[in-house]
C-alpha cells in the first residue's frame, strides 16, 4: 500500500461528496448564474462575516487577485520570508501586480505588529509605498503553526493607522480554527480579505474562496476574468465545497492527532535530529546533515511512504482525510523496521 504524506492536496472526494457534486444545480458562473457557486460564495462569506465571496481555482489565484486589488504598481507588500505568496506562487506578486516586497523573519513564519511597524516606509520619493500586509495561517513552512488572534488584532490596528490593507492567506485556516476554537467571524473582523482553501484538509478536488466587501469582490471578479479564471459550470466543484464546509471541518482534529503520532514515530529514526513542534497537520523534521532529504525521501518511497523534501536536509509530512488509522499503523510498522 502506498501511504500518501506529501500533501493534503492529494485527497480524493468521498462517495458522499461525489453525490453532492453529481446532483448540483449549475449555470454559467461568468454570467453569475451558477446557483451552487453563488451558494458556496455566500455561505463562506457569511461564515466569516463578510459581505461577499468569489470562488477561485486555487489559493494561489485567490491570493494573487487580492494582492492586485489591494495595490498599485510600485507599492510594497510586507510579509514573512517563509510566506507562500513569496516562495510558492511563481513570482506572481512581481509579474501580476508589479509590487515590491518587504520580507520579515518572524517566529516560524509569524510576524508581529512591532516588526511591521519597523519597516513601514516613510513618505519619501525614494521608497515604495507600504500598502499591504499579508499573513499566512497556518504557516506551511513553519510546520503548520498558527497565529494568536491577539497579535493579529495588533497588526490590524497598525495597518489601519498606517493606511495599509491586511490580507490573510488562509490556506489551512480551518486547521487553526479547530485548535483555537475561535469564531471565524473574529478573523473576518480583522482582515480586509481572506483566501480560504477548500482543497486541502477539507478534501475537495480544487478551489478557494476569496472573501471581502461587495466592492472588493466586484473588483476581484474583474481581475479573475483577466487572469483567465472565469468558470462556467463551476457548481459541480462548488457543491464539493459546500459539502466540505458542512462535514469536514471538525474532523481536522483527527489529522492533527495523527500528525503528532507520526512525529513520535519518525523521531525514533537515528537519521532524524530535530522535529518542529506539531501544532496542526504538518510534520517537518530535520536530518543529520550527512543525509540529503532527496535521498531519504527516495528511501521512504521505496518502503511505500511518500513524503516531500523541504530543504536540503528537511522533510515534510502532511496528514489528511485519506490518511487514517490503517495508514498510521502501517507507518509504525515500516519505520520500526528501518531503525
Amino acid at each position: 500500500m502506498d501511504i500518501e504524506l506529501r500533501s493534503d492536496t492529494f485527497t480524493k472526494p468521498t462517495l458522499e461528496m461525489l453525490e453532492a457534486m453529481f446532483t448540483a444545480k449549475v449555470g454559467d458562473d461568468v454570467f453569475e448564474e451558477d446557483e451552487t457557486t453563488i451558494s458556496l460564495e455566500n455561505k463562506t462569506a457569511k461564515l466569516f462575516g463578510y459581505e461577499a465571496g468569489l470562488f477561485c481555482m486555487s489559493g494561489t489565484m485567490a491570493n494573487q487577485i487580492a494582492i492586485k486589488c489591494h495595490t498599485q504598481p510600485s507599492d510594497e507588500v510586507i510579509c514573512d520570508a517563509l510566506s507562500h505568496i513569496y516562495l510558492y506562487e511563481g513570482g506572481g506578486m512581481a509579474s501580476n501586480s508589479l509590487v515590491s516586497t518587504q520580507l520579515l523573519n518572524g517566529d516560524r513564519g509569524r510576524i508581529t505588529a512591532s516588526q511591521i511597524e519597523d519597516v513601514i516606509k516613510q513618505d519619501n520619493v525614494h521608497y515604495p509605498i507600504s500598502k499591504l500586509v499579508s499573513l499566512e495561517n497556518t504557516v506551511n513552512k513553519g510546520g503548520g503553526c498558527f497565529y494568536d488572534i491577539n497579535e493579529i488584532k495588533k497588526i490590524k490596528t497598525s495597518c489601519t493607522a498606517n493606511k495599509m490593507a491586511l490580507h490573510l492567506d488562509g490556506a489551512r485556516l480551518f486547521n487553526a480554527l479547530v485548535e483555537t476554537q475561535e469564531n471565524p467571524k473574529d478573523y473576518g473582523q480583522q482582515f480586509d480579505s481572506i483566501s480560504v482553501c477548500l482543497s486541502k484538509g477539507l478534501g475537495t478536488p480544487m478551489g478557494s474562496v476569496l472573501l471581502g466587501t461587495k466592492d472588493f469582490i466586484k473588483q476581484a471578479r474583474r481581475v479573475r476574468k483577466r487572469l483567465g479564471g472565469g468558470w462556467r459550470q463551476s457548481g459541480y466543484l462548488a457543491a464539493a465545497g459546500i459539502f466540505a464546509l458542512d462535514n469536514n471541518i471538525q474532523r481536522l482534529k483527527e489529522d492533527h492527532q495523527r500528525a503528532k503520532e507520526l512525529a513520535t514515530i519518525f523521531a525514533t529514526l537515528p537519521e532524524v535530529i530535530n522535529i518542529l513542534p506539531v501544532d496542526t497537520n504538518i510534520v517537518i523534521f530535520e536530518l543529520d546533515h550527512q543525509f540529503l532529504a532527496t535521498d531519504f525521501v527516495a528511501k521512504l518511497n521505496s518502503h511505500g511512504i511518500k513524503t516531500s523534501p523541504f530543504g536540503k536536509h528537511k522533510i515534510r509530512l502532511v496528514t489528511h482525510l485519506d490518511f487514517g488509522d490503517v495508514e498510521l499503523e502501517a507507518c509504525k510498522e515500516i519505520i520500526s523496521k528501518m531503525k
